[in-house]
């Protein structure tokens, strides 16, 4: 999102970081190259994996990274910064790279999806916003997604404003969710802004407005005759509400030679309405009218319905999807995985903790994922240390670095590196593409995972191994440290 009135993003950041850049700077560390990783430790929803987003909003705040004299003029109020760091960053720019996964791709736990390798000061002041950016929209392209596939074809829109944690979360939201697949979104501003459609007709008090029900309908059936959807559940929707849409199509919509129309169930039984409703469209013989639900839907609640043999043909989904609101949080982190010294040596950093989890997997990594060239199929990412590189061309034995026994040998596949660089020396070399490239490239990646990695419950374990070179370098840390 762009800047409200007058704050600048670039303090949009956890107030240890700038502590922590005056200590740099004092102890004369501003200049030394650190790299730290973006990633996270479990997919929500007990998943098989999520979907990677917010590399657009975390780029052009990279760009727009300036401190001004107000900004200054607030630090110098705190009584902690001296003038010298605080010219510094008068002077701020980022001059770093940054390496990322591209908006759309499924990720797994424990893989970077972004790089920064930046000088300190520089990479541990955009930590929030990194975070930020990865953690939301992440987090609601994966939901978006776990939805899109439960409805099994149908269209999605997301329906969830009203219900956000703030405008930004709504709109920023809905760019997320349409990367995850649904078909538009009930935001306005999402549209005018990131190109998401937006989509809707009527709410309930459109109908209570008139004398009466039919009234309402006919009404609206003149000024939308190509996107007539009628609300029909203000008042007794098999009685009136279907009764007196087909009424308004027969008087307004049949004349015009239109067959294209809707009506919305956002109450009561979905499954038996929406059979019954499609007996009495199809009795009117109004067979192309569809049939729309809302009222607190997620992906369980849509498997369900389809199960049982509901007569549905699109969903709008609100709060459990712009909130997420069964696990409504993406928990991406942002370490420290190594620095280089002055002659360009790169010495790799790690945590470690007794929460085991939490151990990270130091030096600077990239990775790559291994494509079966008879399925086309992902089989396995592998993280290696970055001057590594993989020959696709012969067999290559990957091992679970958990359980260093589990080997496998994979051979006739195609290693793909998942990162592109997106800023090398502050200058972004990244062509941001357009939305329903994101979109159409979600999608296809999505279909590369096994059905088996894409259960709701369960799923199986996609496996994320490390390299032989790294595996040992993290160990000989371990041991060291103990």
């Amino acid at each position: 999102m762009e800047n409200r009135g007058n704050w600048n993003l670039t303090m949009l950041c956890d107030f240890y970081e700038l502590t922590m850049a005056n200590g740099y700077f004092k102890k004369g560390y501003q200049d030394r190259v650190t790299y730290f990783d973006v990633f996270f430790r479990k997919v929500p929803d007990g998943g098989g994996f999520a979907i990677a987003a917010g590399l657009e909003q975390f780029v052009e705040y990279i760009k727009a990274l300036r401190f001004t004299e107000t900004d200054i003029d607030y630090l110098r109020g705190r009584g902690i910064f001296g003038e010298d760091f605080l010219d510094y960053l008068r002077h701020f720019r980022f001059t770093g790279d940054i390496w990322a996964v591209p908006e759309g791709t499924p990720i797994f736990p424990n893989e970077p999806i972004i790089t920064v390798r930046a000088p300190a000061i520089q990479a541990q002041l955009v930590e929030t916003y990194a975070l930020l950016c990865v953690n939301h929209q992440s987090l609601i392209a994966t939901k978006a997604n776990r939805v899109v596939r439960a409805a099994q074809g149908r269209a999605i829109m997301e329906f969830g404003a009203r219900r956000a944690q703030g405008a930004d979360a709504a709109v920023v939201g809905a760019r997320a969710a349409y990367i995850g697949g649904v078909t538009g979104t009930a935001t306005t501003l999402s549209d005018q802004f990131f190109g998401v459609p937006a989509l809707g007709t009527m709410a309930h008090s459109w109908v209570q407005m008139f004398n009466s029900q039919y009234e309402a309908f006919r009404a609206y059936c003149e000024l939308y005759p190509t996107n007539a959807v009628l609300l029909v559940d203000t008042y007794n929707t098999l009685k009136s509400g279907v009764p007196d849409a087909i009424r308004a199509f027969n008087d307004v919509l049949k004349p015009m030679g239109i067959t294209k129309c809707g009506i919305r169930l956002d109450s009561g039984d979905i499954t038996y309405l929406s059979k019954e409703a499609r007996k009495m469209l199809d009795a009117a013989g109004w067979t192309d009218c569809t049939i729309t639900v809302s009222n607190s839907l997620d992906e369980y609640l849509i498997r369900d319905l389809l199960l049982q043999g509901a007569q549905i043909n699109a969903f709008g989904v609100g709060e459990r999807l712009i909130t997420a609101r069964s696990e409504p949080v993406f928990g991406g982190v942002y370490k420290l995985v190594a620095v280089e010294d002055e002659d360009g040596t790169v010495t790799p950093r790690i945590k470690i903790s007794e929460n085991v989890a939490k151990i990270t997997t130091p030096h600077f990594k990239k990775f790559y994922r291994f494509f079966g060239n008879d399925t086309g199929k992902a089989i396995a990412d592998y993280l290696c240390v970055h001057d590594e590189t993989v020959d696709d061309t012969r067999p290559l034995v990957i091992f679970d670095p958990d359980a260093t026994w589990k080997k496998k040998e994979v051979y006739d596949f195609t290693a793909r590196e998942m990162q592109v660089p997106i800023f090398l020396g502050g200058r972004c070399v990244y062509d941001l593409p357009s939305l329903e490239e994101i979109r159409r490239y979600c999608e296809e990646q999505v279909e590369t995972l096994w059905d088996e990695v894409k259960r709701f419950d369960y799923p199986h374990n996609y496996y994320v191994d490390l390299s032989k070179k790294l595996w040992d370098i993290k160990y000989r840390l371990l041991e060291k440290t103990y």
